[in-house]
């Protein structure tokens, strides 16, 4: 079934609920932007931070995943104009919520939720990416809304548009801990949740400190507030900085001669800005959801986590030093 936009339908996209999702979504907001119509971005609260510098969407609801607040978010921003949904998440609750706001969505079939969608449409069969799955998801969609499509092809970054702002509060996080000025590493030695209850954190963090401290190499990190114990506790030889907005956090990773990190929300705020990053892999796959960036090397695999001296040969050749 196809069906074509009104020149002013606005188009309400919900996207995912995790850091790391919603900067693999980047490449889909972008086609959606590309299309003209208004697009309203309906999220997590975080993500309104992030989100700040993409001045060509046209506004923000803030999602609580609780159905009926939800709901009534999306009504109240919709306010009877014409408009349609697009849903990244495969959650029936997602779905239910713009449902009931009177939304026409498209979205992908999962948890039996077809009779919920306006236009459900299969899931690729063969193995994608989360990046090129959400933009194959965008693309039919637009097609089946009649609307034109400016990239078909992925692209190779992720595209995070950052502000003057956050640009400020990430040198001003530098400058209180004198690092201004100064080349350095981020680590980021925490993960939150588990993977099949397996920890994704790698171990060899405060190892990997010390042998590049003692090539002279200045290390920090910059935990959220509620890892900021776990990370002190975890590498305590490493420069601390406090904590940033996830925005101004991104463009921190940009700041840093380079990123080593877990596969964690850390891994795709780094690639969201092209930063140059070295993610650790252990308990997950790198093909499904790792960092979609030129710039971002992956050490380990799946039940395979990489040595300390092999991720430190691998960050100093990427420093450009000898060893």
């Amino acid at each position: 079934m196809t069906s074509s936009t009104k020149a002013s339908e606005t188009i309400f996209v919900r996207l995912p609920n995790w850091v790391g999702d919603v900067c693999m979504s980047l490449p889909s907001l972008a086609l959606l932007s590309q299309t003209g119509r208004p697009v309203i971005v309906c999220a997590r609260p975080w993500a309104q931070e992030l989100l700040s510098g993409h001045t060509e969407l046209h506004g923000f609801i803030p999602m609580s995943s609780k159905l009926w607040q939800d709901r009534a978010a999306v009504s109240q921003a919709r306010a009877h104009q014409a408009a349609r949904g697009l849903l990244l998440p495969d959650s029936l609750s997602s779905a239910l919520a713009f449902r009931l706001a009177g939304l026409p969505c498209a979205g992908y079939r999962d948890d039996g939720r077809s009779l919920l969608l306006r236009w459900p449409m299969n899931k690729p069969t063969q193995s994608l990416h989360a990046v090129q799955s959400w933009h194959h998801l965008t693309m039919n969609t637009l097609a089946q809304w009649q609307l034109p499509i400016h990239n078909r092809e992925v692209p190779q970054e992720l595209g995070l548009h950052t502000t003057e702002a956050q640009k400020q509060q990430a040198q001003a996080a530098l400058v209180s801990v004198g690092l201004a000025d100064q080349p350095f590493v981020l680590i980021a030695p925490t993960a939150t949740g588990l993977h099949k209850g397996r920890i994704k954190v790698w171990s060899g963090f405060r190892e990997l400190t010390s042998l590049l401290q003692a090539q002279g190499v200045k290390v920090a990190m910059c935990p959220p507030p509620s890892e900021t114990g776990q990370a002190r506790a975890a590498v305590p030889e490493a420069v601390c900085l406090p904590p940033l907005p996830l925005g101004a956090f991104a463009t921190l990773t940009g700041m840093a001669a380079l990123v080593v990190c877990n596969d964690s929300g850390v891994s795709h705020l780094a690639a969201a800005v092209n930063a140059p990053q070295l993610t650790l892999f252990g308990v997950t796959s790198p093909s499904r959801t790792g960092p979609w960036s030129p710039n971002a090397q992956c050490l380990g695999e799946m039940d395979a986590w990489p040595t300390v001296q092999t991720v430190f040969s691998q960050v100093m050749a990427q420093l450009g030093k000898a060893h």
